[in-house]
């Protein structure tokens, strides 16, 4: 498995011998990455076999299009963010997310840099293959998506058992982008739609252990999933 960041947006790639499949599609202006990421593994882009989205934002779809034009690849999303995909800023968060920044100065540089990869640039992908949840994906990794809505109404974590790892997406990130926080926790309301929700989906981080937990912005957490629930109910919602 490789990460890769940018922009303080992740993408990840899972290999195995039947090819690789990437994890979320960041921000337009990562294209490059991309490549160098596979370049990293020794991988070809005609090795790549589908795109997994953990959910529709468009800090998360930001490539999406592009590779499936160019690389004909599958693009799978859980059936409640099949729209927001097609559509990756008609969405409503609990707070206004416009305004939020500025009562967090600390994110301002981290949107900055989004806003520098191209984040108000994001094509939407429609044509997309949905799931619903528990059942392994016919992808390379073969990922268990766990449906964890709150911060979108179909986000889903991904779960490989098989590697004691767990690809949360922004259920749980350690990089908040909207307060410069760091730290486990759930995403500020300024994008999430239900906080109270996204608080209450991390449960799902009881029933399904991992060592390694990989957010969707922030560093990996290799700390355990019972010390991150901790310091993000600690946190609480924002």
């Amino acid at each position: 498995m490789r990460t890769s960041t940018r922009a303080h947006v992740n993408f990840y790639l899972i290999e195995d011998d039947d090819g690789v499949t990437i994890v979320d599609a960041g921000l337009p202006r990562m294209w490059s990455l991309l490549h160098e990421a596979l370049e990293s593994i020794g991988r070809r882009p005609d090795e790549l076999r589908a795109l997994v989205l953990t959910h529709g934002h468009f800090d998360h779809v930001g490539l999406a299009a592009r590779a499936q034009r160019e690389w004909n690849l599958d693009v799978y999303v859980h059936r409640a963010d099949a729209d927001l995909a097609a559509h990756p800023y008609r969405y409503t968060p609990q707070t206004n997310r416009f305004l939020y920044p500025f009562f967090h100065p600390r994110s301002l540089p981290v949107m900055g840099s989004m806003a520098v990869a191209g984040a108000l640039r994001v094509r939407g992908v429609s044509r997309t293959i949905p799931f619903d949840g528990l059942e392994r994906l016919p992808v390379p990794g073969a990922p268990i998506p766990l449906h964890t809505p709150g911060h979108t109404r179909g986000h889903c974590m991904l779960y490989l058992p098989h590697r004691d790892v767990m690809l949360t997406g922004d259920a749980l990130v350690t990089l908040d982008p909207y307060t410069g926080k760091t730290g486990p926790q759930i995403v500020a309301s300024a994008a999430t739609q239900d906080t109270a929700e996204a608080m209450q989906a991390l449960e799902t981080l009881e029933t399904h252990q991992a060592t390694t937990l990989l957010p969707g912005h922030g560093e990996p957490w290799k700390l355990g999933t019972a010390t991150a629930l901790r310091h993000a109910r600690a946190v609480g919602e924002h």
